[in-house]
């Protein structure tokens, strides 16, 4: 079993940006270097870097641990390109390189990635090739969206804005966050929801997303084939699942993805399922998450 390190609820991690091109700038927090290999995480949709805080304040005692935020996303630059899979993989690999997680040919990074993260996390994966170490699936990256949800990518869009009562206050939206789960609403949690809004002069808060990224990001997300792109992962892939429709078709997605790899060669994907639990492990499962992350690759020193 995993040791993992208790959360150092003292830590604060330093910001910083890397240029990927001249006014193309990504934001990340650099939680401190610990170990390798090293670990990037990457959020989901209309996320931030924060949602990993649970994540990284266990991780950065034994790991280099750096979280992103991706075009268009918290404190990043948002142009009107580049969110597709290459200019995902370029945002990440300049992160990556500029955060010192990979500075020579024979580095290696540990990806994680979050729903809408973990299809870019599996992007990158494929570029990077022998310097990723592991490629943790958190709840996404396996499947295809259309499937899953049922729902075109116009549909989906016409679907992703918040009702009006949760955006008529700050008070009213952390109250919506938190009643997700109360036991497990902290400081972390509060920051990290607030990271995802603006407060306006009104009182209200409208999401920090630019509209343009997130339309971009989710064609981006419908347009991703799991099949195409983790059968030239070639690292160890750990897929932790929340809890499965009815028809569990995501677990069924998972399994033949799995079956897949080995078809080629590869090794199966190890599946670790949370019937009980909702999107966001890690908020509702950061022990675990932690522990799958620091199985994936043996440290290096």
């Amino acid at each position: 079993m995993t040791t993992v390190p208790p959360p150092d609820l003292a830590a604060e991690p330093a910001g910083f940006v890397v240029e990927v091109a001249p006014g193309d700038r990504i934001h990340f927090l650099d939680w401190g270097e610990a170990g390798r290999p090293a670990v990037l995480l990457i959020h989901g949709l209309s996320n931030t870097a924060w949602s990993w805080a649970p994540i990284a304040r266990r991780l950065r005692a034994a790991r280099h641990v750096v979280a992103m935020d991706l075009r268009g996303h918290g404190l990043s630059d948002a142009p009107t390109e580049g969110y597709d899979p290459s200019g995902f993989t370029l945002d990440v690999i300049a992160v990556a390189e500029g955060s010192g997680l990979v500075t020579t040919a024979s580095d290696r990074v540990v990806l994680a990635g979050h729903g809408f993260g973990a299809i870019v996390a599996a992007w990158a994966a494929v570029a990077l090739d022998d310097r990723c170490a592991g490629l943790v699936l958190v709840d996404g990256g396996w499947e295809s969206i259309e499937t899953s949800t049922g729902m075109d990518v116009e549909e989906f869009l016409r679907n992703v804005d918040e009702p009006p009562e949760v955006l008529r206050s700050m008070a009213a939206f952390l109250a919506d966050r938190s009643g997700f789960d109360p036991s497990t609403w902290d400081a972390d949690q509060e920051r990290a929801a607030r990271a995802t809004v603006v407060e306006t002069h009104a009182g209200k808060v409208v999401p920090a997303t630019r509209p343009h990224a997130l339309e971009a990001s989710v064609r981006a997300m419908f347009d991703y084939d799991p099949a195409a792109v983790l059968d030239r992962v070639t690292s160890r892939i750990v897929a932790l699942r929340a809890a499965d429709d009815e028809e569990g078709t995501r677990a069924g997605a998972l399994a033949a993805i799995s079956n897949a790899r080995v078809a080629t060669g590869l090794d199966p994907i190890r599946i670790e399922a949370f019937e009980r639990d909702g999107h966001n492990l890690m908020r509702y499962r950061p022990d675990a998450v932690s522990a799958a992350i620091l199985s994936i690759a043996q440290p290096t020193g």
